[in-house]
């Protein structure tokens, strides 16, 4: 048990390692766990012999379950509408052409069997929402036209057609008879009415309820994702589809406590990416894939360079799309870890097919996040198409629509640069506004005109700062003995990259200066 905990954790450490590095080495880190699977699997350099389809497909459908209904809850709708249009017709109707041109292709050119054609073109039909996420949240692609929102609803919302198609092309290969007209009726009206459900129960207990303790209320999402997702697929609906629907409309919902749930279930699909693309890499075997490459390798060059460009523009010219709007869409097809997930369902369903689906769907999930993912960037930047000066966490249904300023208190003692000045001539930071003066008890909302005294309390609104993870703050609490307490800052002969930025005393936030002295029960705010 203890060495299954320590390679479990050494895992999940080199996972964090390698999504750390992701960007430096100029490849999707989705890619880097993958790669970390197949170095631990059975080829690799630790041979962990793993060739489980039913356990894997288990914990990925957990994983996908999760990953979809945060897609959903990220979509800022706001933002998503003027594409959703556009969108659906790809996640839809993109979708299904995509998985009949590619059954074609394997049909009549590779002369597979039709019906292991069919269920190969459904299988990788959709694009991935966890790979499409990572790429544009990593590289931080703001696109323009709402292409950025446009590939973000249409890889979350295409999974569940998908998953119809991939059931009906198992259909087939089985023998089974099936009327496909009723079972897609059944997958998507029992789909969107048990999302719909889940969705205003899971809003109506966390807004109007005062039930759930504090900290319940993740673990009550958890149990309203699962219910979502197993609800329907007890009703035979679309189970994928469901918890979708739960995302957007939960997402889209002033929720108590959302920017603990979007921190929480961010981490958690961050997770979840981790393990499913491992396992996916754990279970590949590359001596397998030699030989399936020709296959594979003609399906992936007729799917990114034919098929996708082809649907595209037959969809998004009716709208209007420019040309070269079109071609990034087409490049940002990625498949990934739907694709193969959908690949361990059909062969743990114990189909006989002439040829291995999870090594061709591996190997065209591996090109495309290798190939597509590592150049969209570079596409982009050649089509003109990166909105610049743009945020693409705006197009993400994140913490950040709940407030977009801050509110400061700072106190000014006797001596402090900004005494005896008037509002118009101190330097506010670009952005900020003095809202209100605190002084002996009063509060005096200021003009460009009006006097700070020492003494007083002066209460700005700033803009929200965004940290791209290269500022690092932490607080020390100043108790009696701590070495600092009663000194002023220019005696502590602190390191030129340490700065004191900030002391909290009672409810004052102090701007220091060297000649500011720490008492017992500050905290101070060190960067470093």
């Amino acid at each position: 048990m203890a060495s299954m905990l320590i390679l479990v954790t050494s895992v999940i450490l080199l996972c964090i390692m390698a999504n750390r590095f992701s960007a430096k080495l100029g490849m999707p880190a989705l890619l880097l766990f993958m790669a970390l699977g197949m170095v631990f699997g059975s080829d690799g350099i630790f041979k962990i012999s793993f060739d489980d389809y039913q356990i894997t497909e288990r914990i990925c459908l957990v994983a996908l379950v999760f990953i979809i209904f945060y897609g959903g809850f990220g979509t800022k709708w706001e933002i998503a509408r003027p594409v959703a249009a556009k969108s659906l017709a790809l996640s839809t109707m993109g979708t299904l052409f995509t998985a009949l041109l590619t059954c074609g292709f394997c049909h009549y050119i590779l002369h597979i069997d039709f019906a292991e054609s069919f269920l190969l073109g459904a299988v990788i039909s959709s694009t991935d929402a966890a790979s499409v996420f990572s790429i544009l949240r990593s590289q931080n692609l703001d696109l323009k036209y709402g292409s950025a929102s446009l590939l973000e609803l249409e890889s979350g919302s295409n999974d569940p057609i998908a998953y119809m198609l991939t059931m009906i092309g198992l259909a087939l290969l089985n023998g089974e008879k099936i009327s496909v007209p009723l079972t897609l009726f059944t997958q998507v009206v029992v789909g969107i009415v048990v999302g719909i459900l889940a969705a205003i129960l899971g809003c109506l207990v966390i807004e109007k309820m005062n039930v759930l303790s504090e900290g319940f209320d993740t673990i009550f999402v958890i149990a309203v994702v699962l219910m979502s997702y197993a609800g329907a697929e007890l009703l035979h609906g679309n189970g994928f589809l469901s918890v979708y629907l739960t995302g957007i409309l939960m997402g889209n919902r002033k929720l108590k406590n959302k920017v603990s749930l979007v921190h929480f279930f961010d981490a958690l699909t961050g997770m979840a990416q981790m393990a499913l693309f491992f396992l996916l890499g754990l279970l590949a075997f590359p001596h397998k894939i030699l030989p399936v490459l020709p296959v594979a390798l003609a399906i992936v060059v007729f799917l990114t360079f034919v098929v996708r460009p082809v649907v595209v523009t037959l969809l998004l010219k009716p709208f209007r799309c420019s040309v070269k709007q079109c071609m990034l869409i087409s490049c940002a097809g990625l498949r990934g870890a739907a694709s193969i997930v959908f690949a361990i369902m059909a062969m743990s369903s114990g189909a006989k097919m002439e040829h291995d689906l999870y090594h061709i769907v591996f190997f065209i999930s591996l090109f495309s996040v290798l190939i597509q993912g590592s150049f969209l960037a570079f596409v982009a930047k050649k089509l003109d198409m990166i909105e610049e000066g743009g945020n693409i966490l705006k197009t993400f249904n994140d913490y950040q629509e709940e407030s977009a300023i801050t509110m400061i208190r700072f106190f000014i003692p006797k001596g402090h640069g900004w005494e005896n000045k008037k509002i118009q001539e101190i330097n506010l930071p670009a952005g900020s506004l003095a809202l209100m003066i605190k002084r002996d008890g009063d509060t005096i909302i200021p003009k460009g005109d009006t006097l700070i005294k020492a003494n007083d309390s002066v209460i700005l609104s700033v803009p929200e700062y965004q940290s791209a993870g290269d500022v690092n703050l932490r607080e020390i609490e100043i108790d009696r003995y701590h070495k600092w307490n009663g000194k002023s800052i220019e005696d502590l002969k602190l390191p030129n990259d340490i700065l004191i930025a900030m002391l909290k005393r009672g409810e004052e936030n102090i701007i220091p200066s060297g000649k500011t002295v720490i008492h017992e029960n500050d905290t101070v705010v060190i960067y470093d």
